[in-house]
């Protein structure tokens, strides 16, 4: 994981619990150009290294913004973060994206909830720049619970599009929901992020009216493998014919490391899609939650620190 540093150049608390991050390159010079809704690795004061979305527009270079909750049960990552300064020096990874803005739709959608808003503001910024149809839907227990609030209501530029949603109760999301999806068709896209069980409703209500595979999911929680899962020893074949034994308790990430094969990674847990590689034979397990549902269908890439093989061999290409 490639990593330089950046210098916290301004800090503002958007709510009790959650603080934004402005971050300034330490030579001045301009970030390179990354597509909106993407992330970066952010390694923190006590090492731990947690991935934050780009709230920042991404056609302004000279700076990226961040969003970080204070989890209650912070083991150092979100709470020393919380405790940095002006002036602060963090290391960061270059931006990766794994919630790609459509193209072509006749319309995009973005639901979030709590501190899953993050993404969505870069996606926001790049459909109102490009005269793009959407609609932003925020949901959050209160106003003071909600982040970036000032920001979507009076200084983005996104008027009217914007709709905020205080102090719904979870059995009245569906409903509220319901009514957000009017004029959605087989050519639009929906964009979520925010609690797992917020964005399976997202999943449920609107895949039967875009499709499945318009329904964009940005993860930051591992996802938790069935009672029933059992995992079973496999051989890895590399595209350059070497041959490895992955036992039943150990990663494919640890046994190439293990015989002296760098792969990178960052989160261990399938959510930054940092060590997702290529399945050229065999068919992988996917245990992530970073491939799209049609990257997974496809079966042609697999993330290597937590899925497995459903086969007795895959072969696999490194990136």
């Amino acid at each position: 994981m490639s990593l330089f540093k950046v210098r916290v150049s301004e800090i503002v608390e958007e709510t009790a619990d959650i603080k934004s991050f402005r971050l300034s390159r330490l030579d001045g010079r301009p970030f390179d150009p990354y597509a909106p809704g993407a992330h970066i690795d952010v390694v923190g004061p006590t090492d731990l290294v947690r991935q934050y979305s780009l709230v920042s527009p991404a056609h302004e270079p000279n700076s990226f913004v961040i969003a970080v909750k204070r989890e209650p049960s912070s083991r150092g990552g979100s709470a020393a973060l919380h405790e940095l300064h002006v002036g602060s020096v963090l290391e960061i990874s270059q931006p990766r994206n794994l919630l790609g803005v459509a193209t072509d739709a006749d319309k995009h959608l973005l639901v979030g909830a709590g501190i899953g808003v993050t993404p969505l503001v870069s996606i926001a910024y790049h459909l109102a720049r490009h005269g793009e149809r959407f609609e932003f839907h925020y949901f959050a227990r209160s106003r003071e619970d909600a982040a970036f609030v000032d920001l979507l209501e009076n200084r983005s530029g996104f008027g009217d599009r914007v709709f905020l949603h205080f102090g719904v109760a979870r059995e009245d999301q569906a409903g509220v929901l319901e009514r957000t999806m009017g004029g959605l068709t087989s050519r639009s896209h929906v964009y979520t992020c925010g609690p797992e069980g917020f964005m399976e409703r997202i999943e449920t209500l609107t895949a039967p009216l875009v499709g499945a595979d318009h329904v964009h999911i940005e993860h930051f929680q591992a996802s938790v493998p069935s009672g029933d899962t059992t995992d079973t020893a496999f051989e890895v074949e590399l595209d350059t014919g070497e041959v490895f034994q992955v036992p039943a308790d150990v990663s494919v990430v640890d046994v190439l490391r293990a015989n002296g094969i760098d792969v990178e990674t960052s989160c261990r847990e399938g959510i930054c899609g940092t060590c997702v590689n290529g399945v050229l034979e065999g068919l992988p397990e996917h245990r992530d939650n970073c491939l799209s549902r049609s990257d997974r269908a496809a079966n042609d890439q697999m993330a290597l620190c937590v899925s497995r093989s459903r086969t007795p061999r895959l072969v696999i290409e490194l990136y």
